[in-house]
C-alpha cells in the first residue's frame, strides 16, 4: 500500500510484550467512537490462544475482539488477518483470515511471511473501507532487530503500509527512559521514520515527578509526548488475552468461594474465568505447576488447552490427577471446559497428530466419555440454557474433535439449535462441555454459585461492569492523553 491511498490510521508498538498496547488502543477505540467517529482495530499479526468467534465463523485474538467491542463494531476476521496459536515450544497453529492455514514450526512460518503480508494489507484495506480510524497495534517489540527482515507484526506492517507509529513504554517494570530510547536507538534510521511519538505507560505516584524524565525522552529521540497514563485499576475487569496476565494476576486473599485452576502448559481461553473473578466473594486461584491443588477449593476447573493430549501429561506429571480425583472423592465439584472437557474423559485421541504426534491416552476417567481430535474446527456462535437450572447461557464453541460415550446421555446444555452439549457424572458432581464464554452468561453464573453456598445472590451484570470499565478507561485516556494530536498523526 505504499504510496496508495490509505485510511487514517496510527500504530501503536510497545517497547515490549505486556506494556499495554491491547488495553490503550481499546481505551482509544472506546474514547474515539464516543466522540461519534467510526472506528475500527487491527492487528496485523496476534500470538494467543485466547481467540474469538467471529459471526461468519472464523476466529480473531481476544485482544481484538474487546477493542471491537469499545468500538462498538461487529467482529470481523479482518481485525486479525494472522493469528498464531502455539501448540509446542518452537510450533504453532497458523489462522489466515479466520480459518485454519496450517501448522508451522517458527523457522518453517519465517518463511510463510512474505505471503502472509498480502493477506495483511488485504485485510487492513478491507477494515479501513468505511472507517474513520483504524488503531493498529503491533506484537512483540521493533526492537526485536533480529527479527525484521520479514517482519509483518511491527515496523514492516508500518512501512509497508505507510502508517505512522507511537511507541508505548512501562514505566512499572523500571527503566522506561531506556525502554524508549534504546528502542529508538536500534532500530534502522528508516524505521525510526515512521515513530511520530511516544507513550508511558502504568504510571503510579505523583505524575509531577516524572516530567523531566518525559523530557529526557523527548530530547534523546525528537519523537512527541504524547501521554503519560497512570496505573488504570479497573482493567483487572477487561478480559485478558496474554498469558501473562495469569502470572501478574492481582492476588485475592479472602473469598467464600475458592475455584482452583491448574495452569497448564497450553492454557487457552482462559477469559473464561474472567468473570467468576469479578464475584466478590468468589476467589478464582491460578495454580502454578508444582504446587498442590488447594484442599479447600468448591471447584476443580480445568479450562481450555491448545494441545490437549500435551497438557493431559502435563497434569499428570504435577500430580494434579491425583488432586483431582481426591476433591472429588471429598465431595467437591469438577468442571471442564472445552479441552477440560476432553481430559476429563476415559480416553483421548489424536490419530492423525493434529497436535503433535498421533497419541492415544487415558484419561481422567471422571466422565464417561471419550474424544477423539479430528475433522473440521466447530467455530460457532451459540445460545441455550443449562439443563440442571433452566437457566440460559451464551457464547462460542472453538474446537475439534468429537465425544461421544453414555454420560453424553445426561447432557451439560440444551442449545437453541436443538441440539446438546457436553455431559455430567452420574452423581452429579463433575459437568463439562465445550461452551466458551458459559460463565459469562449473568443467570448461569449467578445459579452456578448460589449452588456452591446456600442463600448466595449475585445481582452483577457482568457485560454492563466490562462496557462501564471500557467507559472508564476512555475517560482516563482522554484526561492523561493527547488525543487531539493522535487524530492529527493519524490523519
Amino acid at each position: 500500500m505504499t504510496g496508495g491511498k490509505r485510511p487514517p490510521a496510527l500504530m501503536f508498538q510497545g517497547t515490549g510484550s505486556d506494556v499495554g498496547k491491547s488495553l490503550l488502543v481499546a481505551g482509544l477505540c472506546r474514547a474515539f467512537a464516543n466522540r461519534g467517529l467510526r472506528v475500527r482495530p487491527f492487528k496485523p499479526q496476534n500470538m494467543s490462544n485466547n481467540a474469538a468467534v467471529t459471526a461468519d465463523g472464523g476466529e480473531i485474538g481476544r485482544a481484538q475482539a474487546l477493542q471491537a467491542l469499545a468500538a462498538r463494531v461487529p467482529l470481523s476476521v479482518h481485525m486479525n488477518p494472522v493469528l498464531l496459536k502455539p501448540q509446542s515450544e518452537i510450533g504453532a497453529q497458523v489462522v489466515v483470515q479466520g480459518k485454519v492455514a496450517g501448522t508451522a514450526r517458527a523457522r518453517e512460518y519465517y518463511d510463510w511471511k512474505p505471503k502472509l503480508l498480502e493477506s495483511v494489507l488485504d485485510s487492513f484495506a478491507i477494515v479501513g473501507d468505511d472507517a474513520d480510524l483504524v488503531l493498529v497495534e503491533g506484537a512483540g517489540s521493533p526492537a526485536e532487530v533480529n527479527l525484521r527482515a520479514a517482519d509483518i507484526a511491527n515496523m514492516g506492517f508500518a512501512d509497508a503500509a505507510g502508517v505512522p507509529v507511537v511507541l508505548i513504554g512501562d514505566i512499572d517494570r523500571g527503566g522506561v527512559i531506556a525502554q524508549i530510547v534504546g528502542t529508538y536507538a536500534v532500530i534502522s534510521e528508516s524505521d525510526r521514520a515512521h515513530l511520530t511519538g511516544f507513550v508511558i505507560n502504568k504510571f503510579r505516584g505523583d505524575p509531577s515527578l516524572f516530567d523531566d524524565g518525559m523530557k529526557i525522552i523527548a530530547k534523546q529521540t525528537g519523537l512527541k509526548p504524547l501521554g503519560l497514563v497512570p496505573y488504570f485499576a479497573d482493567a483487572r475487569v477487561l478480559p485478558k488475552e496474554d498469558a501473562m496476565a495469569l502470572e501478574n494476576r492481582d492476588a485475592v486473599d479472602s473469598g467464600d468461594i475458592v475455584i482452583a485452576v491448574p495452569r497448564l502448559p497450553r492454557i487457552a481461553n482462559f477469559d473464561d474465568l474472567d468473570p467468576l473473578a469479578v464475584e466478590p466473594d468468589v476467589r478464582v486461584d491460578i495454580i502454578e505447576m508444582g504446587t498442590a491443588l488447594p484442599g479447600d477449593a468448591d471447584v476443580v476447573l480445568l479450562a481450555g488447552s491448545k494441545a490437549t493430549l500435551a497438557d493431559l501429561k502435563a497434569l499428570r506429571e504435577a500430580g494434579w490427577d491425583i488432586d483431582i480425583a481426591a476433591h472429588h472423592r471429598r465431595g467437591g465439584l469438577v468442571v471442564g471446559l472445552c479441552g477440560g472437557y476432553q481430559m476429563l474423559g476415559r480416553m483421548l485421541a489424536d490419530p492423525d497428530g493434529i497436535e503433535g504426534t498421533p497419541e492415544t491416552a487415558d484419561g481422567l476417567g471422571l466422565l464417561d466419555v471419550s474424544t477423539v481430535i479430528g475433522g473440521d474446527k466447530s467455530l460457532l456462535e451459540v445460545a441455550g440454557t443449562e439443563r440442571l437450572t433452566g437457566a440460559a447461557v451464551s457464547g462460542y464453541e472453538m474446537h475439534m474433535g468429537r465425544t461421544t460415550g453414555a454420560d453424553t446421555q445426561r447432557p451439560w446444555l440444551s442449545m437453541n439449535d436443538g441440539r446438546t452439549d457436553g455431559a455430567v457424572s452420574a452423581d452429579g458432581r463433575v459437568m463439562a462441555g465445550y461452551l466458551h464464554g458459559i460463565f459469562a452468561s449473568d443467570d448461569f453464573r449467578h445459579a452456578f454459585l448460589a449452588r456452591l453456598r446456600d442463600g448466595r445472590s449475585s445481582d452483577i451484570d457482568y457485560a454492563a461492569r466490562v462496557d462501564a470499565a471500557l467507559d472508564g478507561l476512555a475517560a482516563h485516556l482522554e484526561t492523561h492523553m493527547d488525543l487531539d494530536g493522535l487524530l492529527e498523526l493519524a490523519r
